[in-house]
């Protein structure tokens, strides 16, 4: 099966930059931010995407350009003979799976949400209410489902790359108007406070955990969410820039996330520590108390649409290229027994909250936090542990053969003084804060859905 390209530059970033951009910007970011302190997340997040992600993303790109295959052979491909880490090609494709176990049911609730405005609906909407109906969860789930394996289900160039070119750039004008609008509410100033001004007492290592989870998850590295997009291109431009435009862009999305909600949250008088349910709740509120609400509420979730459609749209397209070589199956065959799969796993989550429940850690956990844990706190940091081991040193791909294809072509390239970041530093710190981690994660109680 020949190998797909895209078909510019521009579209390389764009989609994988909207595969980073998504819930973990828009949705999880602002409420794990409002969580954690505001500024103090926010320093310990940008830490983290500087000396972490951007690594892991080299990484990821790199693995992906010289394999010229999907996450599931890309290991397997590239390691020395007698070597076992094909292994976890495996666990790429697990990961990207129980991803969109509950990926795809929260842009079910983003796309009601927009649907509710955009019919002047607005006024009685509520979080806790949506989620406990099994009609509502199952039907926008099938919506975003079947929206995904469509355009997936038409060439690289002609269906994923010319979509997300539009979404993304639509998306970043949308936020861009709504982040003005923000500044000019009345409780702006004391909202940006709480944003972006440190306050270094609340920094512990349950934040410095977070922002690290968080880094990850938003990037999708770990788990082959970038590695796939890496073996579309060519090898004109060296990786370390690319990496760098995409963190960058993704980084850009979270900020004005965040001026456009905690303005807005100080100026309502609403919880910033809402949790899961800020995006919903919160929001709606404020846009039913303000003029032109119904409007300014249709572009946010309109927005939110687009941010949480581009990221299921790419690790849909993950999935669909690991399924598709190990079958050999055509992009429509496997659109439609991939769309058919992710849609009966996210059952679990979609139904979680009314009639099939489960509680993995505590009374009131429930399937979205179980899949949550699996991919957050294990999969993506782990996944992300074992891409550095295997890149960087002699008993895998090796730091001669990663250096060799990042710095192919022009742009940035990764200097030698870097090997100990990638090689040590990088693999240390995030076994140190896996496991630490694991020993302080809240197992008894979880934040409010």
């Amino acid at each position: 099966m020949k190998r797909e390209q895209l078909g510019s530059r521009l579209g390389f970033i764009m989609l994988s930059a909207g595969c980073a951009i998504g819930c973990g910007n828009v949705w999880k970011f602002p409420w794990m931010c409002g969580q954690n302190g505001g500024g103090s997340f926010m320093l310990i997040y940008l830490l983290c995407l500087v000396i972490l992600g951007i690594p892991a993303l080299v990484l990821e790109f790199s693995i992906g350009r010289a394999a010229q295959t999907s996450p599931l052979f890309m290991y397997r491909k590239l390691e020395k003979p007698g070597q076992k880490w094909g292994i976890f090609g495996w666990f790429c494709l697990l990961g990207n799976i129980a991803l969109m176990a509950f990926y795809t049911v929260v842009c079910g609730w983003i796309i009601y949400y927009f649907v509710q405005f955009l019919r002047g609906k607005n006024g009685s909407l509520g979080f806790s209410a949506m989620i406990s109906s099994p009609s509502v969860n199952v039907f926008f789930l099938l919506v975003t489902v079947v929206i995904a394996f469509f355009i997936l289900s038409f060439n690289l160039q002609g269906g994923l790359e010319r979509v997300t070119k539009y979404m993304m750039s639509a998306l970043l004008v949308l936020m861009l108007a709504l982040a003005v609008h923000s500044l000019f509410l009345k409780g702006s100033g004391e909202g940006m406070t709480f944003y972006l001004k440190p306050d270094f007492s609340k920094i512990d290592g349950s934040v410095i955990v977070g922002a690290m989870n968080q880094a990850f998850f938003t990037l999708s590295t770990g788990m082959g969410g970038m590695a796939i997009f890496g073996s579309y291109i060519g090898k004109e431009h060296s990786l370390m820039g690319e990496a760098i435009h995409v963190i960058t862009l993704d980084t850009l999305v979270a900020f004005l996330a965040g001026v456009i909600i905690f303005p807005a949250c100080f100026t309502f008088n609403l919880e910033v520590n809402a949790g899961p349910s800020l995006l919903f709740d919160t929001m709606a509120a404020v846009f039913n108390n303000m003029s032109g609400g119904r409007i300014w509420g249709s572009l946010f979730f309109l927005f939110m649409v687009f941010a949480a459609m581009s990221t299921v749209l790419g690790v849909c397209e993950n999935i669909l290229a690991m399924i598709r070589e190990l079958t050999g199956w055509s992009r429509p065959k496997g659109s439609v027994v991939c769309g058919t799969g992710v849609f009966l796993l996210a059952l679990t989550t979609a139904l979680g909250f009314s009639v099939f429940h489960f509680q993995p850690f505590a009374e009131g956990t429930t399937w979205l936090d179980f899949w949550d844990f699996i991919v957050s706190n294990n999969i993506l940091p782990l996944g992300s542990l074992i891409l550095a081991l295997f890149c960087c040193n002699k008993f895998g791909w090796g730091w001669d053969n990663f250096i060799k294809e990042s710095n192919t072509g022009k742009g940035l390239k990764v200097q030698s003084w870097m090997k100990p970041l990638f090689r040590f530093v990088l693999p240390i710190i995030i076994a140190f804060i896996y496991i630490y981690g694991m020993f302080t994660f809240n197992w008894k109680s979880r934040p409010p859905a």
